[in-house]
């Protein structure tokens, strides 16, 4: 559990943006290597760790990328005006620091806008649009900006840092899907650790850009075109206020998430083989989990399951609170849960795959 939380620390503290994962990338093959036979990255960045084995080939996919934002314009003052790089609810962006990254190493701003004070009685009323905010890094003008380092298409992401709250839950940014990369990670060191004949090789996948089209699972599936395949992300529960449980009947601390359907089925409508076979896996092992089926939001599983004549494909979720904001939060012991449930089930492949 310590190990976990550590991981996730980490990976959270990182700054990676959809097409910018270097960072998420060095961590998780540093972190990975000791467990596996083989790791490469692709040609479109996702990382491949492979533990071979002599039975069926099952994918393991966790996007390594956070939304954030990208450069677009310094005006001659020096402030820098950007585009939004995933779903964001432009009001979670308001008065939030930054880091832009930069060949001249990492630059603190913040993000500004007209302040209230001299907004109209009407304009008030109104939520602010991420197209009328701004960065201030404190430079004196453009010149000076970009002498500190930032150009256009430098990437922006959130200043906030990891913390551990109370009953095991953590709070932090991009744990959207920094969680499922940790559940990865820890998954393979729970396989390498026993003294079993473990068939099935397995392959476990830090994806690209899946927040802005699930683009790296599309390709890396096609390429390794295993017989089975689980995304590992986050997903919304509905035990706070703000959400009823008719929209979702989640929550966090009661085990990982199985997906039979997302996205009202414009997504995943998940395959039935593999549910069952998540589902009597936690059965049989004592393993909480709990089933969803909802009409918003989707996986990289929405990709890989189409890819080349099909994969058959689910999602083991994590609930998060929060998510797409910079004070997400989830439970430990969720996270437990999801690694126990795929490590048992990569154990008890015979009748299903």
């Amino acid at each position: 559990m310590e190990h976990i939380q550590k991981l996730i620390e980490k990976l959270s503290n990182a700054h990676g943006i959809s097409g910018s994962e270097n960072n998420i990338r060095n961590i998780m093959e540093e972190e990975i290597r000791p467990y596996v036979d083989d790791i490469r990255t692709d040609k479109n960045g996702n990382l491949i760790a492979t533990k071979k084995g002599s039975g069926p080939t099952i994918m393991l996919a966790a996007h390594m990328d956070e939304i954030g934002l990208m450069v677009k314009y310094i005006d001659d003052n020096g402030f820098i005006r950007f585009v939004k790089v995933g779903g964001w609810f432009d009001q979670t962006l308001y008065n939030q620091r930054v880091v832009i990254n930069t060949e001249n190493g990492p630059i603190k701003g913040v993000i500004g806008a007209k302040p209230p004070h001299v907004m109209s009685d009407e304009d008030k009323k109104k939520p602010i649009k991420a197209e009328d905010m701004f960065i201030d890094i404190g430079a004196k003008d453009k010149e000076d900006a970009e002498n500190l380092g930032v150009q256009v298409g430098s990437t922006i992401s959130l200043d906030r840092d990891f913390e551990p709250l109370a009953n095991g839950f953590m709070t932090g940014k991009a744990f959207d899907n920094r969680a499922g990369v940790a559940v990865a990670i820890e998954i393979m060191k729970q396989l390498s650790k026993m003294d079993v004949d473990i068939k099935p090789t397995i392959y476990a996948v830090g994806t690209v850009q899946e927040e802005v089209g699930l683009k790296g699972a599309r390709t890396s599936a096609f390429g390794l075109n295993p017989d089975a395949a689980i995304a590992l992300d986050t997903t919304i529960p509905g035990d706070h206020p703000g959400i009823e449980k008719k929209d979702s009947a989640l929550e966090i601390g009661e085990g990982c998430v199985i997906t039979v359907m997302d996205a009202g089925g414009r997504g995943l409508i998940a395959d039935k083989n593999i549910v069952k076979w998540l589902k009597e896996t936690g059965d049989e092992n004592d393993i909480p989990y709990q089933m969803d089926v909802s009409d918003g939001g989707t996986t990289d599983a929405t990709a890989i399951h189409i890819t080349r004549e099909g994969i058959p494909s689910s999602t083991i979720s994590i609930a998060t609170r929060y998510i797409h904001s910079p004070v997400e939060l989830l439970s430990i012991d969720d996270m437990k849960s999801a690694v126990d449930l795929v490590t048992k089930a990569i154990l008890n492949t015979e009748k299903y795959l």
